[in-house]
């Protein structure tokens, strides 16, 4: 008779959504179609209080200056600093430009976890918004083929630590990118019918989990 597994080898991660503004919606269906479980996160105590339990997080679109005000309040920028610090976290788009080290055009406050320089809307205003062909490096279980990448006001990551990993690049730049447990992407994945960005999170987030 074959070992059953344990609860916690077969239990769907726990992920939250940062539920501030941007499409989080779609990124908890994205969660959910990818087998994970996902989580609302509206305040600092559903982060990082006693019964979150989370195993991971999603940042993700929206408007980077707004976000900062948001989580300036109640200490909700130092939770997510210490948190993204520690645990999976996947910024999209504007949570991209909250994770880098430096922010250009115009500088601003991040969470300075990931070892990348980010100029906001480098790719120019809503109305020069595109939907592009990439190919990408996620690995054998994940390259099928070029992914859909959707851009909305995007970022471009000017440059990176020797410790990130290039996953997908645009015009000689990159636009996914994994620096151990953090991944960000400049495009949003959510507004792809292509799971293969948050199917890759979600299997970062299970290699994360402690080992029983």
């Amino acid at each position: 008779m074959s070992e059953k597994k344990s609860d916690d080898a077969v239990a769907k991660p726990r992920i939250g959504v940062l539920a501030i503004q941007g499409d989080y919606a779609a990124h908890a269906t994205a969660l959910h179609e990818s087998g994970a479980e996902p989580v609302l996160v509206r305040k600092p105590e559903e982060l990082t209080g006693p019964d979150a339990k989370l195993d991971g997080l999603i940042i993700p679109g929206g408007e980077s200056t707004t976000f900062l005000k948001f989580l300036e309040r109640d200490g909700f920028l130092d939770s997510l600093r210490a948190f993204t610090a520690a645990t999976p976290t996947f910024g999209t788009c504007a949570g991209c430009i909250l994770l880098a080290t430096k922010v250009l055009h115009p500088p601003q406050t991040s969470l300075g976890v990931l070892d990348a320089t980010v100029e906001r809307n480098a790719y120019g205003r809503q109305i020069d918004s595109s939907i592009e062909e990439t190919p990408t490096r996620l690995g054998a279980n994940f390259d099928t083929g070029p992914l859909e990448t959707v851009y909305i006001r995007a970022p471009r990551i000017q440059s990176i630590g020797s410790n990130v990993t290039i996953l997908a690049e645009r015009d000689g730049f990159p636009v996914l990118v994994r620096q151990g447990h953090l991944l960000a992407a400049t495009f949003h994945p959510e507004l792809s019918a292509d799971r293969r960005v948050h199917r890759y999170f979600v299997d970062m987030v299970r290699e994360a989990r402690p080992k029983s």
